[in-house]
């Protein structure tokens, strides 16, 4: 079933299709993938870009924030880039181009989630704890709802992308009410062991 994708701002789309245009634009080299794509470059499938914080048992609960849309790079019919985009005191602008296996990880999942029967809106979300980089697929009738929504649902798939961390398995959909506990777990540190005292 055909996703719900949310509009990107028309500044970051602007930003990326300047950067595209113009190699004087952007202060680093670009990556291979780009340097070496044949054809047209264009801009496609914008995903807001969301940060997790705070998974660690604390006095706060988690929280997302929206941090950048990023854009996948096209040559032709082959994914070969992303490009992401910050906001700025100024809005929206290019923040820098990416390559490497979230890419084609991030291609995977979404045409898994084209596959599955109910709509959902792309998002990612990233876990820097965990290094861990996954497709949110928000759900229900608010799939429709702003980019900019903070908190995943709990019945909201989280698609860990390749590489995940060890132990959670790559491209398999986890209900946020099932995987959120096991981050949780895998990052609170254990209980000190008292050191027991010996006797003379």
């Amino acid at each position: 079933m055909p996703l719900l994708v949310p509009p990107a701002p028309a500044p970051a789309l602007r930003s990326v299709l300047a950067a595209l245009s113009s190699p004087t634009a952007v202060r680093e080299a670009r990556p291979p993938a780009l340097r070496t794509a044949q054809g047209p470059l264009s801009p496609e499938f914008p995903l807001p870009f969301h940060v997790l914080d705070g998974i660690i048992p604390s006095s706060r609960p988690p929280r997302t924030r929206l941090t950048g849309w990023r854009f996948l790079i096209r040559s032709g019919d082959r994914t070969v880039a992303a490009a992401d985009t910050m906001l700025t005191p100024d809005g929206w602008a290019f923040s820098h181009f990416c390559e490497g296996p979230y890419i084609a990880s991030s291609v995977l999942a979404l045409r898994q989630a084209e596959a599955m029967t109910s709509r959902y809106q792309p998002r990612l979300l990233s876990v820097p704890e965990l290094y861990m980089l996954t497709l949110w697929l928000h759900d229900g009738p608010e799939a429709g709802a702003e980019a900019s929504d903070t908190m995943p649902l709990p019945t909201d798939l989280l698609v860990p992308l390749a590489p995940a961390p060890p132990g959670i398995a790559s491209h398999r959909p986890h209900r946020v009410a099932d995987l959120l506990p096991l981050l949780t777990h895998r990052l609170t540190p254990p209980a000190a062991v008292p050191l027991l005292s010996q006797s003379a």
